[in-house]
């Protein structure tokens, strides 16, 4: 598929997909929501691809959505009335196009994704330009980097599903604090906040990225597949007994297939040749992840 805002570049197991609008700081529009969405679920379903990297064109990563587009800028039809009734109709094309957030379309298809998502933070990322990290597992900024949950200064409220994410990721005070007073901050205070891993100089950002990467790629596809959608959905399930039924046949299958192999190579003392596709999953696996 050809893309306008972004780049979708596969090297050597890991996919670089790369926000593409450099004249515009790789401002976001229904676009991008669009093709983002449509890159994270063909990456998913990729066995060329085992890690993703995400990153700007430029200076920017994302400066947030481009508040100059035409008509409604978050591409919602305003000549509608939606309420609770409306918005479980999530496929509805009517919903889709008028109604549903396209952050949150984006953050969705990263939640889903089988594959571990890193973020290379290169420049400004407001708004959604951060919001859209949340979904992603690791981020690392340059410092050069500045972030901001920045909603509430234009009227606004949090979206890309980061009323869920952000909490997680930082704890509750501090991302209360960080949307309230929607102030623009470093890489250092991200840092302190727990929003991101580490920072370096823009020069040592991607290589960072990659060598993270290139270490998660050696790994059991349905092994790492599976890990991660454990971590998210079993972090979040009301009891413990529910993530010990997904563990039981995770462990089941995985030990059936790559984990054989695994054991081998550690006794062996090599490194192990994981078989195992992210394409073809366990049984279990597609009714499970439908469960909300």
């Amino acid at each position: 598929m050809t893309y306008s805002t972004i780049d979708y570049q596969i090297d050597n197991a890991v996919l670089t997909i790369t926000l593409n609008r450099p004249d515009h700081m790789n401002a976001f529009t229904v676009t991008m929501a669009n093709e983002l969405e449509e890159a994270f679920k063909r990456a998913s379903e990729d066995d060329a691809v085992r890690a993703i990297v995400v990153t700007g064109a430029g200076k920017a990563f994302c400066a947030g959505m481009d508040l100059k587009a035409e008509g409604n800028v978050f591409g919602l039809d305003e000549s509608t009335n939606p309420g609770l009734d409306d918005i479980e109709r999530l496929d509805d094309p009517e919903i889709i196009n008028g109604l549903r957030d396209t952050g949150g379309r984006v953050t969705l298809a990263i939640y889903d994704c089988k594959k571990p998502v890193i973020a290379a933070i290169n420049g400004a990322a407001v708004g959604i330009g951060i919001t859209m990290t949340l979904a992603m597992d690791i981020r690392l900024a340059s410092d050069k980097a500045r972030m901001g949950f920045v909603f509430n200064r234009i009227g606004i409220v949090p979206e890309a599903c980061s009323s869920w994410f952000l909490p997680r990721v930082v704890g509750l005070s501090q991302a209360l604090e960080w949307t309230y007073a929607a102030d623009v901050f470093d890489a250092d205070e991200a840092k302190r906040g727990g929003l991101v891993k580490d920072v370096y100089s823009p020069e040592q950002l991607l290589d960072e990225a990659y060598a993270i990467a290139r270490r998660l790629a050696k790994k059991s596809p349905m092994a790492i597949a599976l890990t991660r959608q454990m971590l998210y959905r079993n972090s979040a399930a009301p009891h413990p007994e529910e993530a010990h039924k997904i563990d039981s046949l995770g462990v089941f299958y995985a030990a059936k297939e790559d984990g054989k192999e695994g054991i081998a190579a550690f006794l062996e003392k090599r490194e192990a040749q994981f078989t195992s596709k992210a394409s073809e999953m366990p049984a279990f696996y597609d009714e499970w992840i439908k469960r909300r």
